[in-house]
Protein backbone atom coordinates (compact mmCIF):
# COMPACT_ATOMS: atom_id res chain seq x y z
CA UNK A 1 0.00 0.00 0.00
CA UNK A 2 1.23 4.00 -0.45
CA UNK A 3 1.76 5.27 2.66
CA UNK A 4 -1.02 6.96 3.79
CA UNK A 5 -1.31 10.77 3.89
CA UNK A 6 -2.37 10.55 7.23
CA UNK A 7 0.95 8.81 8.63
CA UNK A 8 3.13 10.98 6.60
CA UNK A 9 1.74 14.10 8.37
CA UNK A 10 1.72 12.69 11.17
CA UNK A 11 5.73 11.52 11.48
CA UNK A 12 6.99 14.80 9.41
CA UNK A 13 4.68 16.86 11.32
CA UNK A 14 3.50 18.45 8.04
CA UNK A 15 1.13 21.55 7.86
CA UNK A 16 -2.14 22.16 6.69
CA UNK A 17 -2.33 22.57 2.84
CA UNK A 18 -4.75 24.08 0.41
CA UNK A 19 -4.46 21.49 -2.22
CA UNK A 20 -6.04 23.76 -4.95
CA UNK A 21 -3.07 26.12 -4.56
CA UNK A 22 -0.82 23.68 -5.72
CA UNK A 23 0.98 23.70 -9.16
CA UNK A 24 -0.68 21.27 -12.07
CA UNK A 25 2.72 20.84 -12.36
CA UNK A 26 3.80 20.11 -8.92
CA UNK A 27 0.49 17.67 -8.08
CA UNK A 28 2.02 16.08 -11.88
CA UNK A 29 5.65 15.66 -10.04
CA UNK A 30 4.25 13.83 -7.24
CA UNK A 31 1.59 11.76 -9.61
CA UNK A 32 4.38 10.21 -11.89
CA UNK A 33 5.91 8.70 -8.68
CA UNK A 34 2.75 7.65 -7.74
CA UNK A 35 1.89 5.99 -10.79
CA UNK A 36 4.90 4.22 -11.35
CA UNK A 37 5.21 2.99 -7.99
CA UNK A 38 2.17 1.22 -8.47
CA UNK A 39 2.71 -0.20 -11.64
CA UNK A 40 5.86 -1.45 -10.22
CA UNK A 41 3.90 -2.94 -7.18
CA UNK A 42 1.74 -4.82 -9.31
CA UNK A 43 4.51 -5.94 -12.13
CA UNK A 44 6.83 -7.26 -9.22
CA UNK A 45 3.96 -8.98 -6.90
CA UNK A 46 3.06 -10.71 -9.84
CA UNK A 47 6.35 -12.11 -10.63
CA UNK A 48 9.42 -12.28 -9.45
CA UNK A 49 11.91 -11.52 -12.47
CA UNK A 50 15.01 -9.79 -12.82
CA UNK A 51 14.95 -6.25 -12.18
CA UNK A 52 16.12 -5.82 -16.05
CA UNK A 53 12.94 -7.68 -17.33
CA UNK A 54 10.58 -5.82 -15.17
CA UNK A 55 11.98 -2.53 -15.75
CA UNK A 56 11.11 -2.93 -19.77
CA UNK A 57 7.74 -4.28 -18.47
CA UNK A 58 7.11 -1.19 -16.71
CA UNK A 59 8.52 1.22 -18.91
CA UNK A 60 5.88 0.11 -21.77
CA UNK A 61 3.51 1.01 -18.88
CA UNK A 62 4.63 4.24 -17.80
CA UNK A 63 5.74 6.19 -21.01
CA UNK A 64 3.49 9.22 -22.30
CA UNK A 65 1.97 7.62 -25.10
CA UNK A 66 0.10 4.82 -22.63
CA UNK A 67 -0.62 7.03 -19.94
CA UNK A 68 -2.48 9.34 -22.21
CA UNK A 69 -4.53 6.24 -23.78
CA UNK A 70 -5.55 5.59 -19.99
CA UNK A 71 -6.61 9.42 -19.61
CA UNK A 72 -8.68 9.04 -22.29
CA UNK A 73 -10.71 5.69 -21.45
CA UNK A 74 -10.72 7.00 -17.82
CA UNK A 75 -12.49 10.30 -18.56
CA UNK A 76 -15.87 9.22 -18.31
CA UNK A 77 -15.28 7.81 -15.29
CA UNK A 78 -13.92 10.64 -13.71
CA UNK A 79 -16.29 13.37 -11.41
CA UNK A 80 -16.54 16.75 -12.32
CA UNK A 81 -13.61 17.90 -10.05
CA UNK A 82 -11.37 14.80 -11.27
CA UNK A 83 -12.10 16.07 -14.61
CA UNK A 84 -11.17 19.60 -14.01
CA UNK A 85 -7.77 18.80 -12.08
CA UNK A 86 -6.87 16.74 -15.60
CA UNK A 87 -7.89 19.43 -17.89
CA UNK A 88 -5.67 21.51 -15.63
CA UNK A 89 -2.65 19.23 -15.87
CA UNK A 90 -3.04 18.41 -19.33
CA UNK A 91 -3.48 22.82 -20.52
CA UNK A 92 -0.29 22.95 -18.01
CA UNK A 93 2.21 25.11 -19.90
CA UNK A 94 5.96 22.81 -19.29
CA UNK A 95 9.35 23.52 -19.55
CA UNK A 96 10.12 20.39 -20.81
CA UNK A 97 9.05 18.59 -24.09
CA UNK A 98 8.30 15.08 -24.75
CA UNK A 99 11.43 12.99 -25.30
CA UNK A 100 9.86 9.82 -26.90
CA UNK A 101 5.88 10.85 -27.38
CA UNK A 102 4.01 13.77 -29.38
CA UNK A 103 3.27 16.97 -27.61
CA UNK A 104 -0.46 16.17 -27.52
CA UNK A 105 0.47 12.26 -25.31
CA UNK A 106 2.82 14.55 -23.37
CA UNK A 107 -0.06 16.86 -22.33
CA UNK A 108 -2.00 14.44 -21.62
CA UNK A 109 -0.29 11.97 -19.98
CA UNK A 110 0.70 15.30 -18.03
CA UNK A 111 -2.88 15.46 -17.21
CA UNK A 112 -3.17 11.72 -15.67
CA UNK A 113 0.19 12.51 -13.54
CA UNK A 114 -1.14 15.44 -12.05
CA UNK A 115 -4.81 13.86 -11.09
CA UNK A 116 -2.84 11.22 -9.63
CA UNK A 117 -0.99 13.69 -7.53
CA UNK A 118 -3.76 15.36 -6.26
CA UNK A 119 -5.39 12.29 -5.56
CA UNK A 120 -2.67 11.16 -3.50
CA UNK A 121 -2.53 14.36 -1.58
CA UNK A 122 -5.92 13.52 -0.85
CA UNK A 123 -5.19 10.27 0.41
CA UNK A 124 -7.57 8.76 -2.28
CA UNK A 125 -5.07 5.58 -3.47
CA UNK A 126 -8.03 3.51 -3.79
CA UNK A 127 -9.29 5.72 -6.59
CA UNK A 128 -6.10 5.85 -7.95
CA UNK A 129 -5.74 2.48 -8.04
CA UNK A 130 -9.39 1.99 -9.55
CA UNK A 131 -8.41 4.51 -12.26
CA UNK A 132 -5.45 2.85 -13.14
CA UNK A 133 -6.60 -0.26 -13.51
CA UNK A 134 -9.57 0.55 -15.37
CA UNK A 135 -7.20 2.55 -17.72
CA UNK A 136 -5.40 -0.65 -18.64
CA UNK A 137 -8.25 -3.51 -17.63
CA UNK A 138 -6.21 -6.34 -19.02
CA UNK A 139 -2.56 -5.09 -19.55
CA UNK A 140 -1.66 -5.67 -16.37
Amino acid sequence: MIISMEYLEDQFDLPDFDLKQYSPLTLAYLGDAVYEIVIRTVLVRRKNAPANKLHHQASALVKAEKQAEIAEKIGPLLTEEESSVLRRGRNAKSHTKAKNASVADYRMATGLETLTGYLYLQGKTERIVDLIKAGLGEEL
